[in-house]
């Protein structure tokens, strides 16, 4: 049988696709901006019939879930979430979504291991000729679970672009069970972040702890699309690009010239990443491009994997961090905002590099609805606050005050150091606490 005819004897509507689908089962939607749309809205036509179906999903890019919406009782429906989104927080807040704590790295090895998966649905781009479907922006742990499940459907959709591997980046439809062809949605993208003068601030300190031949890791928001556009600006050389997420900013490197990969040890001259958002720039520039790499999230985030590079930059940015140097990067107090990604697996990796530096990046201060500034350095995380990167591993800490290292640093000398680059008018009170906590010394320098 060819493979255009096995096509053919697969292909059904997402109505009758979603029929296979039973009460009590864990259906997994797909990740990221590869998330399905139609199938989604499939399943939700059939909320009536039945009860008790787990969702599981990464971050939803493409609205609320159908399925959700028509089921705010969560009779029929329970939508499980790896790492909170815009809309995953908001659904979070009225009680509609779960986190599931992870470290990014290990998610292929809880599919393998530790979860049932009775029905993967994920989006692909049009089969090629050898029979592949291509996961387009979106690897991280799309085949382990595909490995796991009982039933695998895909929705076709011709706007994904086609990512070049890396590894585990296709599946052949030797391995599908069902075809649907989507309606062709729009491929969700990432606004561009806001950027703020402190964001600025923080990423010329960065930018100028940058040697020629880093690689580089930066993660999602404002200031670490920041540092991109400034080395895309600045006289930096020959980098390399070893990534968990692959943004705009990076693009922007590549396109100025910055990024040649010759000095990388492992995958030299390619831009690793296990999946991409933002702009359709970078859709179009992923796009059959043999200059990047889709790699499973197992290996893109292995600190093992990371370190064999050197040194690795490695970029992201936190909620608080107390005085222990305790980073919070995911909660405000106990509300899930985000999750931990693979924060902590890249600041274990670029430590493991020879000549690796990771920045952990924070405004000093923010402000709350009533307009209450408060400081982002506190003397412990506020209640119920998640810690994302433990004391112990935390290297670099920024904010548009300074830049400190906290390795090797006793706790009086991290309070210090912390304290030396909070927002000056909170410095005085950190103090006071710092010495309540019997990590003041006498030895300590006063800061002003």
């Amino acid at each position: 049988m060819s493979y255009q005819d096995e096509y053919k004897r697969k292909l059904v509507s997402a109505d009758e696709a979603v029929k296979v689908i039973k009460s009590g089962d864990w259906v997994d939607y797909g990740q990221f901006a590869g998330q399905v749309v139609d199938l989604d809205a499939a399943l939700a036509r059939r909320k009536d019939e039945l009860r008790d179906v787990k969702i599981r999903a990464v971050t939803r890019a493409a609205g609320v879930p159908r399925a959700v919406q028509e089921d705010p009782g969560q009779e029929h429906f329970i939508y499980n979430n790896w790492h909170f989104g815009g809309v995953d927080r908001k659904l979070h807040d009225q009680g509609l979504c779960y986190y599931i704590p992870i470290l990014f790295r290990e998610v292929p090895t809880y599919y393998r291991e530790h979860m049932d998966v009775d029905v993967c649905m994920l989006a692909v781009t049009p089969m090629d000729e050898h029979g592949y479907f291509n996961f387009g922006l979106n690897n991280a742990a799309t085949m382990a679970a595909i490995e796991k499940a009982k039933v695998v459907i895909v929705e076709v959709n011709r706007n994904m672009p086609r990512c070049l591997g890396g590894s585990q980046e296709s599946v052949h439809i030797s391995r599908v069970d069902y075809i649907v062809e989507s309606s062709n949605w729009s491929v969700p993208e990432l606004p561009p972040p806001k950027i703020c003068e402190c964001d600025e601030k923080i990423a010329g300190l960065i930018v100028e702890q940058i040697e020629d031949g880093s690689c580089i890791q930066l993660g999602i928001g404002g200031m670490p699309n920041v540092v991109g556009k400034l080395i895309a600006q600045s006289d930096l050389k020959e980098l390399g690009i070893h990534t968990e997420m692959m943004v705009d900013a990076m693009m922007e490197m590549y396109l100025a010239g910055k990024v040649t990969g010759r000095y990388k040890n492992i995958d030299k001259y390619k831009m690793v990443y296990t999946f991409a958002m933002g702009s359709r720039k970078l859709y179009d520039f992923l796009h059959n491009n043999p200059a990047a790499a889709s790699y499973p999230v197992d290996y893109t985030n292995s600190p093992q994997v990371i370190a064999q590079n050197d040194r690795v930059v490695s970029i992201n940015n936190a909620v608080e961090i107390d005085l222990y140097g305790q980073v919070c990067a995911e909660s405000a107090g106990s509300r899930q905002i985000s999750g931990t990604g693979g924060q902590v697996d890249y600041v274990e990796g670029a430590f493991l590099s020879r000549g690796g530096k990771s920045f952990i990046c924070i405004s000093s201060t923010f402000q709350d609805k009533n307009g209450q500034l408060h400081s982002r350095i506190v003397p412990t995380l506020s209640p119920g606050a998640i810690v994302t990167t433990s004391r112990s591993t935390v290297m670099y800490v920024v904010t548009e005050y300074g830049m400190v290292n906290l390795k090797g640093k006793s706790t009086w000398e991290r309070a210090e150091a912390l304290i030396s680059i909070a927002h000056p008018r909170f410095r005085e009170q950190l103090i006071k606490e710092a010495e309540r906590l019997k990590i003041w010394t006498r030895t300590n320098k006063l800061v002003s």
